[in-house]
């Protein structure tokens, strides 16, 4: 009898061993998010901070001091890791001039985002990802231009991952093209990143996703005073602002109202930030952002691109948009010494690892489509290659209706599968895939016949 029990015992092991997921890190990858440097971050929010305001309606004249001062300083930076990128690397400020809104622009400033351009190698592969983070800031009254405003935190620490990660990808070759971004006028109403986004949506850029900072380099929480450095939250917007009409029709019918192409995106980001960062979980909220609240990424998102917001897991409120000063003992002001620049690395890895999978990814499969022409307790889909890179094969991607994240993924190297699982019960979705393993963006099938 105890013979019979360790055999069986055995064999349960080995059945647990065998389903076991094995995570294969693309070596390239791995060693680019080794590459972040805390000490690096560090060094770049301490000169950020040192321009004592970052304002948007502050001074643009002066060497030292203010937005003008700041943007030159970031622009500086990026030339510099330009001369490490055999010409593929280019930035510039694009300007233009903002006349004053009657809510906060009370003058006519010059708007300037910091853009860095990573140019894909496939000259036939034209799609675009973005990584941004707001240069500017504020006291506790947005409209004061003069008085001294740290934010190393909001939002100096997505400023400065930004530039980490142009740093160290610069030096590698993607086919498709990369954009780090550090915009302005995030304070006054979000206006640096809509100007970016409605120019993109009027010259045909194809933005597949959209990786937006703010507020991710602190680990407490004030009230609550929770300390956690090993989460991460990524918010997304459900639906798009495109699905009218038929195309809403169709979600309800089919009950895809959690597959939006920005929810899409942010499972995507879950799985390979864990795949590549250790002791690190990316928390998914539904929701566009905070409640009530709002970032650069809600522009791209308002028009029709998938976007998404990364933020700290729990916000210190005694430190956002805070003159610096104690009260009752407390230690108000957004001041680098409260960034934790270990959390900080972990964060800029998550946007890394995802800029750089996609980036090396194939582009998306064309028409992907599942049969419907007849009752069956199987699942029929079929597709077309994608339009550039080089695919190895596809992920079938499966999870129950009610899971929040992909809990099967299947391979194939045909252009078609038949699944012994009922569609009534299970949502499914395709993935190009190269032979370094890297996978696009998932594609939820269409109905076909």
């Amino acid at each position: 009898m105890k013979k019979l029990s360790f055999i069986l015992a055995l064999i349960a092991c080995v059945h647990f061993s065998f389903a076991q997921s094995i995570l294969k890190r693309d070596p390239e990858i791995d060693a680019m998010v080794k590459e972040i440097n805390a000490d690096t971050l560090k060094a770049n929010m301490y000169k950020l901070v040192s321009f004592g305001t970052r304002n948007t309606l502050s001074t643009q004249g002066n060497p030292t001091r203010g937005v003008g001062a700041a943007r030159q300083w970031i622009l500086s930076r990026f030339k510099d890791y330009a001369k490490q990128s055999d010409g593929r690397l280019s930035a510039f400020i694009d300007t233009v001039t903002y006349l004053p809104d009657g809510k906060r622009v009370d003058r006519p400033i010059i708007l300037g985002n910091v853009v860095a351009t990573l140019k894909g190698t496939d000259p036939n592969d034209h799609r675009l990802f973005i990584m941004s983070g707001h240069m500017d800031n504020m006291r506790t009254n947005v409209m004061d231009s003069v008085g001294d405003a740290p934010g190393a935190d909001d939002d100096g620490s997505g400023t400065v991952a930004v530039m980490e990660c142009a740093r160290i990808m610069s030096k590698h070759k993607f086919p498709a093209t990369i954009i780090f971004v550090t915009v302005a006028g995030e304070e006054q109403g979000l206006i640096g990143a809509y100007y970016m986004a409605k120019k993109a949506k009027k010259e045909n850029w194809a933005i597949e996703a959209v990786l937006n900072n703010d507020i991710m380099g602190s680990n407490n929480s004030n009230e609550t005073n929770i300390i956690e450095n090993t989460k991460l939250r990524v918010f997304s917007e459900g639906l798009s602002v495109t699905d009218t009409g038929k195309a809403a029709l169709q979600i309800r019918s089919l009950g895809l109202e959690n597959d939006g192409r920005s929810r899409q995106l942010a499972r995507y980001i879950k799985e390979i930030a864990e795949r590549y960062i250790d002791n690190m979980q990316v928390v998914m909220v539904y929701r566009n952002d905070r409640f009530l609240r709002g970032g650069d990424h809600t522009p791209y998102v308002e028009n029709g691109f998938a976007a998404v917001r990364f933020t700290e897991m729990n916000e210190n409120y005694t430190r956002q948009h805070k003159d610096v000063h104690t009260e009752n003992g407390i230690n108000y002001g957004d001041l680098p010494e409260h960034i934790d620049f270990e959390y900080l690395r972990k964060n800029s890895g998550v946007n890394l690892s995802n800029l750089a999978n996609l980036a090396k990814a194939p582009a998306m499969p064309e028409e992907v489509k599942i049969d419907v022409k007849n009752l069956s307790n199987t699942s029929y889909l079929y597709w077309k290659a994608p339009k550039t890179g080089v695919v190895k094969g596809y992920y079938i991607l499966m999870r129950e209706t009610t899971s929040p994240v992909w809990q099967k993924k299947l391979y194939t190297e045909s252009l078609d599968i038949r699944l012994p699982y009922s569609k009534d019960n299970y949502f499914f979705a395709v993935q190009s895939v190269n032979e370094s393993g890297n996978e696009s963006l998932p594609v939820i099938p269409a109905v076909g016949r």
